[in-house]
């Protein structure tokens, strides 16, 4: 596309409200302990308790990189970034869109790219109702389309791509209004539910990790079986509510913990390290209400997100301020 866009533009907005309901930031540095580290997590689903989820990964970073966890919650990705730039966090979870613009800018680096059972790739998936008349993605053009954070890459941009490559107009999106449709962006599980439960919206981009289980497991391709940590659970929750899938996108890689450069080399590396050696026993706790997510990470970079960039690039919008 000829015109690029800023793709946030509006950081410094959202990225200060966002800020303004960390708690537990400020006096991390300065006079503080070099020791003590801010955690900064990002709610993906609305109906999770995020810090419940990490505590067992606090706990092991506590107790194997000899350093002290104060976590907070932002209000969305580009908050994240933005307590980075701001030596606010001293490790987050983020997007890989927010570990590309960081990386560029010399904010933070990737400390490891999660696993989740063995995967490191996951899905972005557009479902719509059984029932619905929406048989593939051209005729959502004039629909309500219900997206997760605009910067969540499995539940904004992908989704954006696959309906782009459909040939619908995705405008400015997801920095401004789309052309062909309307979106609403909001987190994965609010997505799913919206489209569930509000007749106006037609589809939902989520991450697969929140809809394929409503998911009847003959409508993946067969990538999805080999590569998706999610094939196991697909399909197991259409008793409660039955999708139907409109497009899969290809692998795509997971999600990054970053870590801010700028953190004194020495706490730096013994984070680094022990999040690398991290085993599913030492993240995952069976008991907890709400139990993380992924088993390990792997080690990383920004480069290891160019198929993301090249998803950035053909919806015609540029990282930068």
């Amino acid at each position: 596309m000829e015109s690029r866009r800023s793709f946030l533009k509006a950081t410094g907005a959202v990225g200060t409200a966002g800020i303004a309901g960390l708690s537990g930031c400020i006096g991390s540095f300065g006079g503080g302990s070099s020791n003590t580290i801010t955690f900064t997590l990002t709610p993906a689903e609305s109906d999770v308790d995020i810090q419940t989820q990490y505590q067992p990964m606090f706990d092991y970073l506590e107790s194997e990189a000899d350093v002290t966890i104060e976590s907070t919650v932002a209000a969305d990705y580009a908050a994240v970034l933005q307590a980075l730039d701001s030596d606010q966090s001293d490790i987050a979870d983020a997007a890989p869109a927010i570990a590309l613009q960081a990386g560029e800018q010399d904010i933070a680096e990737v400390a490891g790219i999660r696993i989740a059972y063995g995967a490191s790739r996951y899905f972005s998936l557009i479902t719509t109702l059984p029932d619905s008349d929406i048989e593939e993605l051209t005729d959502l053009e004039g629909e309500t389309i219900a997206f997760a954070d605009s910067l969540s890459t499995s539940g904004s941009l992908f989704p954006l791509y696959m309906l782009n490559d459909a040939g619908l107009d995705t405008g400015g999106a997801p920095e401004g209004e789309p052309e062909d449709f309307t979106g609403q962006w909001s987190d994965h599980s609010t997505a799913r539910e919206t489209l569930i439960n509000r007749s106006e919206v037609a589809a939902a981009g989520t991450g697969a990790f929140s809809t394929a289980a409503h998911v009847p497991k003959d409508q993946f391709p067969s990538q999805f079986e080999e590569v998706s940590a999610e094939w196991d659970n697909a399909g197991s929750a259409t008793d409660e509510q039955e999708l139907r899938l409109l497009s899969c996108s290809d692998p795509i890689p997971r999600a990054p913990i970053l870590i801010r450069s700028g953190l004194d080399d020495d706490v730096k590396s013994r984070c680094v390290d022990a999040l690398l050696a991290a085993e599913e026993s030492d993240l995952i706790d069976e008991d907890a209400e709400a139990e993380l997510w992924f088993t390990g990470l792997a080690e990383g970079s920004v480069e290891d997100y160019q198929p993301v960039q090249n998803v950035i690039d053909a919806l015609g919008v540029e990282l930068g301020q």
